[in-house]
């Protein structure tokens, strides 16, 4: 038996119509590959909505190949393209464009917060190197 999944159309995750029609004319056209392509494009939608659900759930980005959504690198590989031609930029200016036009933002004062620290299980730079051992030639070895 199979491990199948099943997709589901409308889980609560998916980009509502009037959202998707906003970043839709954002999106720039597909790129040609020179060789053609071996598969079909991933929908542009699919691959936001998959975007759109890592960012949303924090899940790990192979994760999203239980999902149905898309395949992680599928969605990877758009999030990059997108990314570099600058789509969630321009989407964002829009969005606080329509924000000020609707309730007002007072662009007199801003303000900023981050916070950027090395990862705590990252390790350092200067790892201890470990000999690699080659297969026993005894007779008892299992190689």
């Amino acid at each position: 038996m199979r491990n199948e999944v099943a997709i589901i159309k409308d889980d609560g995750w998916r980009l509502p119509d009037a959202l998707w029609e906003q970043i839709q004319r954002l999106l720039p056209p597909p790129k040609f590959h020179p060789w053609g392509m071996h598969n079909p494009r991933v929908d542009d939608r699919s691959a936001m909505d998959a975007i759109f659900f890592v960012l949303r759930t924090g899940c790990q980005w192979n994760a999203l190949n239980k999902t149905g959504i898309c395949t992680s690198s599928s969605a990877h590989r758009r999030l990059v393209e997108w990314t570099e031609a600058g789509v969630f930029e321009a989407f964002w200016r829009e969005g606080l464009l329509a924000y000020d036009e609707l309730k007002g933002l007072d662009w007199s004062w801003l303000a900023l917060d981050g916070a950027m620290t090395k990862a705590p299980l990252a390790g350092s730079k200067k790892r201890v190197r470990i000999r690699r051992t080659v297969a026993s030639k005894a007779p008892n070895a299992a190689c």
